[in-house]
């Protein structure tokens, strides 16, 4: 560690040295509200003891007359003895000493400050370090024949403390095992806290997570137990488009998609949860954190679902091409029968109809899809509903002209999905029609089926909660739907789903994606 304690040691000096601290500002104070009590009260105390030697007949007498000054003494003394002052001092009118505890100050001038006893008044006051009463001595003919002080030293600080050892050391003492007790409660508290990291440990932590937190490519969000955002990093916010004061904010009071709401919240749980969001597909987990909340990361899977869709084009086309191998396997070994048994004419009639089946197909599509894109991927789709046992048709009212690449790429994935769903719900019976018509500035796309329909209560569920942990395990069907959604609203369309018979999923896409 290199010198520096323990986070426990640090606290408990610390702790130790503000306890002093306190313990010594009350020690001051106790001692300056003592000296104020010691003040007032010995003031008191120090002119009731100078009136009363002021008052006796024989001090009277004796500054009277010059001749019995040296009667001043035993009086002088007694009351000093008896009051426990430090000094009492008898002047004649001229402020000379006439008696003093100390010898060497008998005859010296006695320093009155700021005293108003020789006017006559007495008067209370501090001279040198000690709490004096002067009080003058009134002769019988109303003059002023003489002073008397009597004066208290002030105790010094330790001295004060000293001598009151209840009301100081007993106190300061107790003050400070409490102190030290709960400093060392503390202490232990805190490392217990830290989960026993010093702080340089602490701080390299905090440096790691900031680094980690902005240098990683998952989006992180952190969540109070009230559903406040405490952190984000970078990448959460670009995958979520999250404004610049989104820290401190509910989820439920930022601009995201309501399935993105309840992963955050919790309310949608399971690992690997799906959501849309700007165009993106995104994977989020949520790990719960007891009191303090919960902790969101996410990753982008945009490129990774297009990479599947293209697997999974690929694996439509080889599907379709099975499908026609194996059809076309079957026609071959129906043609070499024929040939063995000699059935020419047979031969030549099974071929003319096997040709004008599937030219009439390639026809109808033809003559309603100009779009080579669109037009491809319905003649792929009617091998593959073959294949399944299910029958595909173009609805009579179909009419698609030409369409940009944009809007074309669109339509492949709008229809391919809802045929797909459609051939999925069936389950390898019934028949699904096709209806794709351009009515003026934008295209209609209507997939009808025969199957059993959709609960009117899941309408907008299968769009909105398409990514469900069902979802995520089955993989396309949801999915499918909710890019059909996303690519819809995307162009500013929409897509809605009815029974009529089975299910009826209407897709409406504006030849014009909006600015």
């Amino acid at each position: 560690m290199g010198g520096r304690g323990s986070l426990a040691r640090q606290l408990l000096a610390w702790q130790l040295v503000v306890v002093a601290a306190l313990l010594g500002a009350v020690g001051v104070l106790s001692v300056v509200q003592a000296g104020n009590n010691f003040r007032a009260t010995e003031g008191r105390r120090m002119l009731s003891v100078a009136e009363d030697v002021a008052a006796t007949a024989g001090v009277r007498a004796s500054l009277a007359d010059p001749l019995r000054h040296y009667a001043l003494p035993p009086f002088a003394e007694s009351a000093r003895s008896l009051s426990g002052a430090s000094y009492v001092v008898i002047t004649d009118p001229a402020r000379e000493v006439l008696t003093s505890p100390d010898p060497g100050q008998v005859g010296e001038p006695l320093d009155l400050g700021g005293s108003t006893a020789p006017g006559g008044r007495s008067w209370v006051g501090e001279l040198a370090g000690a709490t004096v009463a002067h009080v003058p001595v009134i002769g019988d003919d109303g003059r002023v024949i003489g002073l008397v002080a009597a004066g208290q030293r002030a105790p010094g600080f330790w001295e004060g403390v000293l001598d009151s050892p209840d009301n100081a050391l007993r106190l300061l003492g107790v003050a400070l095992v409490i102190g030290v007790a709960g400093s060392l409660l503390l202490a232990r508290r805190v490392k217990n806290q830290t989960l026993g990291l010093e702080p340089h440990e602490i701080t390299a932590l905090v440096e790691y997570r900031e680094a980690l937190l902005h240098g990683i490519k998952e989006g992180v969000v952190a969540l109070d137990p009230h559903h406040r955002v405490t952190l984000v990093n970078d990448h959460a916010r670009t995958l979520l488009a999250l404004p610049g004061d989104a820290v401190g904010r509910a989820v439920d009071a930022l601009e995201l998609d309501e399935r993105l709401r309840d992963v955050l919240t919790g309310r949608a749980t399971g690992q690997d949860q799906l959501a849309l969001a700007g165009g993106r597909v995104l994977t989020l987990n949520r790990m719960p954190l007891g009191v303090h909340g919960a902790v969101v990361t996410l990753r982008d899977r945009t490129e990774l679902m297009t990479l599947r869709d293209e697997l999974d084009a690929n694996r439509h086309a080889t599907d379709t091409l099975r499908a026609q191998a194996h059809e076309f396997s079957n026609r071959l070994h129906t043609i070499a029968g024929l040939v063995e048994l000699g059935e020419y004419d047979e031969v030549r009639g099974f071929i003319s109809r096997v040709n004008t089946a599937q030219g009439a197909w390639r026809a109808e599509v033809a003559s309603k899809v100009a779009d080579p894109a669109v037009a491809a991927l319905l003649v792929a789709k009617s091998s593959l509903a073959a294949e399944r046992g299910t029958g595909l048709r173009m609805n009579p009212d179909s009419a698609l002209g030409a369409v940009d690449e944009d809007l074309s790429t669109d339509l492949v994935t709008v229809i391919g999905n809802l045929v797909d769903n459609a051939l999925d719900a069936l389950g390898g019976r019934g028949w699904v029609e096709v209806l794709v018509r351009s009515t003026g500035d934008e295209v209609l796309v209507v997939v009808r089926d025969s199957g059993p329909g959709v609960a009117p209560e899941l309408a907008e569920e299968v769009f909105r909660h398409g990514f469900t942990t069902k979802a995520a395990a089955q993989g396309r069907r949801g999915l499918g739907l909710a890019l059909t959604r996303q690519t819809c609203l995307r162009r500013g369309g929409s897509v809605r789903v009815r029974n009529d018979g089975g299910a009826v999923f209407t897709a409406r896409l504006p030849a014009e994606v909006p600015a």
